[in-house]
């Protein structure tokens, strides 16, 4: 049975998440442009062995921010403690498509003691200087087309040049999407969540990766990712170029992924 809840961010702002299933907490964060409907199809492959908590993202889905300045790495952080503190739970595994990828990255090495897990799915590029700051710019010229010809018009350069699957998902939820959360969840470009791969050799997580197939999740980065986490894998599956679907997602990468949870569990 899925359940539809709102918990408060530290800042009071009411964020949206879907829960469903028993048993340990695992945390799923959705990629940035699709909402949690992007992952149900993965938390039902593992809700008769897990609770699946399924949050919108602030700015995306029904977690609405319109406010720019509220869009940082750390507030991103913040809200994933906010939930694990509304579900009663002192620790989960986390894990996440793309923005949700680096999210629980982020969370893994700045609050250790509140993650047991991490499931890194499209793992996002991790820019030097000069590719952030294109990066920043990239995404301030996609809140100009969603602020002045909303979101079909934001995505239509940049839609072709993903891969199928997130393309797909990425259309199937602008119908649901907030255009001006979405203009202002853009503010994360001006941000920074790593300096660079080594910094992540500070998460001690036992961590599960899953290479992308596109220019902005690069395969290339979770192949360096792997050889930098105390405790990484490579999953024998990456996201190939035949998936189109959330339901394609979740057969290509459930088995691994419940397969790993439950080793994780079982030492815990």
């Amino acid at each position: 049975m899925l359940i539809e809840s709102t918990y408060p961010a530290t800042d009071a702002r009411p964020l949206s998440v879907t829960t469903l299933g028993t048993g340990p907490l695992v945390v799923l964060l959705h990629g940035g442009g699709p909402d949690h409907h992007s992952l149900l199809p993965l938390a039902h492959h593992l809700s008769d062995q897990h609770t699946v908590a399924l949050p919108d993202i602030r700015g995306y889905g029904r977690s609405l921010c319109p406010d720019p300045t509220q869009h940082t790495w750390t507030h991103y952080t913040q809200d994933v403690l906010a939930l694990l503190d509304h579900l009663g739970a002192e620790r989960a595994a986390l894990g996440g498509t793309g923005l949700g990828a680096t999210i629980s990255l982020r969370t893994a090495l700045r609050h250790p003691d509140r993650v047991a897990a991490t499931v890194l799915i499209s793992v996002e590029d991790i820019e030097d200087d000069s590719a952030k700051a294109a990066e920043a710019e990239f995404l301030a010229a996609f809140a100009e087309r969603v602020r002045t010809s909303g979101l079909e018009a934001g995505w239509a350069p940049i839609l072709p040049q993903l891969a199928p699957l997130i393309g797909a998902l990425v259309r199937e939820a602008i119908p649901r999407a907030d255009a001006a959360s979405v203009a202002a969840a853009a503010a994360i470009g001006a941000d920074r969540a790593f300096g660079g791969v080594g910094e992540l050799a500070g998460v001690v997580a036992p961590t599960l990766v899953f290479p992308g197939a596109d220019y902005r999740h690069p395969a290339a980065v979770a192949r360096e990712l792997v050889g930098v986490l105390p405790n990484g894998r490579l999953a024998g599956v990456g996201l190939s170029e035949d998936l189109r679907s959330a339901e394609d997602l979740a057969g290509a990468v459930g088995a691994a992924v419940r397969e790993f949870l439950g080793e994780v569990h079982r030492v815990a």
